[in-house]
């Protein structure tokens, strides 16, 4: 048998004893008739009760906007008057700004800079009741400028935490009227919106006769009680016997009225709920008796068929056996089908989503270097030309030295080639900040010794059309940062500044101490502010909500990635700061970078090369045996005999593979000083690993210009190139 044979049965027996029920239940509609009355009328008055506050909340809305607009915060009040008069046009509205006391300091429906009388008394009043952090809905008054009626909404202004005085928006009355006509009525109903004082403010109805008039004493008594809703009867202003339902609005705290005439409702009858009660309980128990036997029989193949669903939704396997029932052995069926197919579709989701995973991972990385290769690539112009200065340098001092046997003279050109490869040492570990994988290490530094040491790559990445001002005073506090993504977050706003002055401009930089900040995202102390600011186009307020999200960007395809402020912003979190932004646009936008103070001793600066050559070489006569790798020719030549002179027993190979050979040859050694990127398969990492393992007590010193691998091997020390040849044979003694 089918399914629908049985539900046909089912619904037979249960519609027989509820068209008895409805035949005797039609005797009693007019009951049903009048609740059905006073239910729309409730909905009525709520729906219009909402309408009304949801126009005084954008009203609200409104004065919030203007309330906070910069204008008003810098007491600009001639910028405000124009901005809020485009805002509240001077035919339905008028926008205020008055003292506690309620004299007005300005009035858009008045000349700007014309004295102003006292305002509205009743505000005065009102807020007086309700302190001064309270949004306010006025009563009706009559306006003096042009004699209409009208209301007012005040909200309070606060600057520094407290409320220094109050913005307003004074409204005509029959701007309401709208709301009334909008709503859709029953003939001969009535609604009327009336102030806490029983003044009508609006009404659907002859409202040119009725507006500013007081409703009945009977109803005032209840709108001035604490009833906020409830049904009288009385007789409208016009005459006409009415039974009203009231209700208050929560915002504004006026009483919404809807009166219907009195004849529309009858009186009920007390016998007809009894009577259509017992005849719906006999109806009900008459259908469930009849309907128990087939639930009965109907439950079974569903429940059946609801656990196969569960198991299906917890992904097992689905075996449904027959029940007899066509309908459900068909489902059932389909469902076994449908496990077996989830599953293998499971499977090969599962696995292009490993994939999607993998590939996301890479253009994520892909993205990030990227970046990188952006901030780099727009370096490119001012390190080019510094590099070039550099060259020029020492090919001068190269030529001088050929041309001149004079010692004084010889030892000023080699102190000019020093300054020049300190020079071009520190430009290449800037660089180095942007192609390498590097783990953070922060190091405590004197603020005004790191902002000098990156100023010259700041002003290198700027054209000669904007104007660079900085400000840096000697007694800023010490800070705890890493110092590379330091210098690649201050270069990153600064880029990012220089976008938005494509014309030129003016960027300046200005860092100080503040003491004793608070903030929501600070911990409450000391902090070193490094402000940054342009004049450049600036940011809507959108954009500037969005301006530190990773990937962000304004910019044209192949422009920029929009990492650059998120770095800056994850660099100021990860140093326990906090990165600040402010923007207006067509005035500029100003980034602050708050830096806790650090109170340990700050690492000197980087000076010169310390003790001469010949002194520090010969400060021991044997050093020791030393393997040394290098795969440049050039290199070699100049260090070896540097290393030979310091007293060393040096062994020099070309590769790793030639310094495994040395050391499986039995030769012994003190100290491995190696190349990190060489040819072949071993690199200076993988010999590191090699000798930590096989020799745990030979320190190993690693040197490179650039890796993409991170070195993390206890005893082994790193040296960047170049390298003071001074410094590298220190570490090798172990005296540094």
């Amino acid at each position: 048998m089918h399914i629908r044979a049985r539900l046909l049965q089912l619904i037979a027996a249960i519609l027989l004893p509820i068209f008895l029920a409805a035949s005797v239940a039609v005797w009693f509609f007019y009951k049903e008739q009048r609740e059905a009355e006073v239910a729309g009328i409730k909905e009525a008055v709520r729906t219009l009760g909402m309408l009304v506050d949801r126009d005084l909340l954008v009203t609200e809305g409104v004065l919030r906007t203007l309330a906070n607009s910069g204008a008003l915060r810098d007491g600009d009040y001639r910028r405000f008057y124009e901005y809020a008069k485009r805002v509240a046009p001077a035919e339905y509205a008028t926008v205020v700004i008055s003292e506690a006391d309620g004299s007005q300091l300005l009035n858009t429906r008045r000349p700007f800079g014309s004295r102003l009388s006292q305002g509205n008394s009743g505000l005065v009043e009102l807020r007086r009741r309700a302190g001064p952090q309270a949004t306010l809905v006025s009563n009706l008054f009559v306006s003096r400028s042009d004699r209409q009626y009208s209301f007012a909404v005040q909200v309070p202004v606060e600057q520094n935490g407290r409320v220094e005085r109050f913005l307003g928006m004074s409204l005509y009355a029959r701007r309401l009227q709208p709301l009334l006509s909008q709503h859709t009525m029953p003939e001969g109903w009535i609604a009327t919106v009336v102030d806490r004082e029983g003044v009508v403010i609006a009404r659907s109805h002859n409202a040119e006769a009725i507006v500013g008039r007081k409703v009945s004493e009977k109803l005032m008594a209840r709108i001035k009680g604490k009833e906020s809703t409830g049904l009288h009867q009385g007789v409208t202003l016009d005459g006409m016997p009415t039974v009203a339902y009231f209700s208050r609005a929560p915002v504004s705290g006026w009483m919404v009225v809807m009166s219907l005439p009195a004849d529309q409702l009858s009186e009920p009858a007390t016998m007809a709920t009894g009577w259509l009660a017992i005849g719906m309980l006999a109806a009900i128990a008459v259908a469930l008796t009849a309907a128990q036997y087939y639930v009965r029989r109907t439950a079974e193949p569903i429940e059946r068929l609801r656990a196969a669903a569960d198991s299906l939704g917890k992904g097992g396997e689905v075996a449904f056996a027959s029940t007899g029932l066509v309908e459900t052995d068909l489902v059932g069926t389909a469902l076994t089908d449908a496990s077996r197919r989830i599953r293998e579709q499971q499977q090969t989701l599962e696995q292009r989503v490993a994939e999607a995973v993998a590939a996301a991972e890479h253009a994520q990385r892909a993205l990030l270097q990227g970046q990188k290769l952006e901030a780099l690539g727009r370096l490119t112009a001012g390190i080019a030309h510094d590099f070039n200065n550099i060259l020029q340098t020492l090919s001068s001092a190269l030529e001088l030295i050929q041309l001149t046997t004079d010692r004084e003279r010889l030892l000023a050109l080699a102190r000019t080639c020093e300054k020049a490869v300190a020079r071009a040492t520190r430009l290449t570990n800037q660089m180095r900040a942007f192609g390498r994988v590097q783990e953070v290490r922060p190091e405590t530094i004197a603020a005004s010794v790191a902002l000098h040491n990156a100023m010259p790559m700041l002003e290198g990445a700027l054209p000669s059309n904007i104007r660079w001002t900085a400000d840096v005073p000697d007694q800023l506090w010490s800070i705890t940062v890493d110092f590379l993504q330091f210098e690649l977050a201050l270069l990153n706003v600064v880029i990012n500044a220089r976008d938005a002055m494509p014309d030129g401009g003016a960027l300046t930089l200005t860092a100080q101490n503040q003491a004793g900040v608070k903030a929501p995202e600070l911990a409450a102390g000391d902090y070193v502010s490094i402000r940054i600011e342009d004049c450049g186009i600036g940011m809507s307020p959108e954009t500037l909500a969005r301006a530190m999200e990773p990937f962000f960007t304004t910019k044209a395809v192949d422009k920029g990635s929009g990492l650059g402020l998120a770095q800056a912003y994850g660099f100021a979190k990860q140093a326990n700061g906090v990165l600040l932004m402010s923007s207006e646009e067509g005035r500029g936008t100003t980034v602050t970078m708050l830096l806790p103070r650090s109170r340990g001793s700050a690492a000197a600066a980087a000076g010169g090369h310390g003790a001469p050559a010949s002194a520090a070489i010969g400060a021991a006569d044997k050093a020791g045996t030393l393997l040394y790798v290098e795969d440049d020719a050039l290199v070699r030549e100049t260090v070896l005999p540097a290393l030979v002179f310091a007293g060393f027993d040096v062994t020099a190979v070309e590769n790793g593979e030639q310094a495994l050979a040395a050391l499986d040859a039995g030769q012994t050694f003190s100290r491995v000083f190696s190349d990190i990127v060489m040819p072949g398969q071993v690199s200076g990492i993988d010999l590191a690993r090699i000798v930590r393992e096989r020799f745990p007590h030979v320190p190993v010193l690693l040197a490179t210009g650039y890796t993409d691998r991170k070195v993390d091997l206890p005893g082994v020390r790193l040296l960047a190139k170049p390298y003071d040849i001074m410094q590298a044979i220190s570490m090798l003694r172990g005296e540094i």
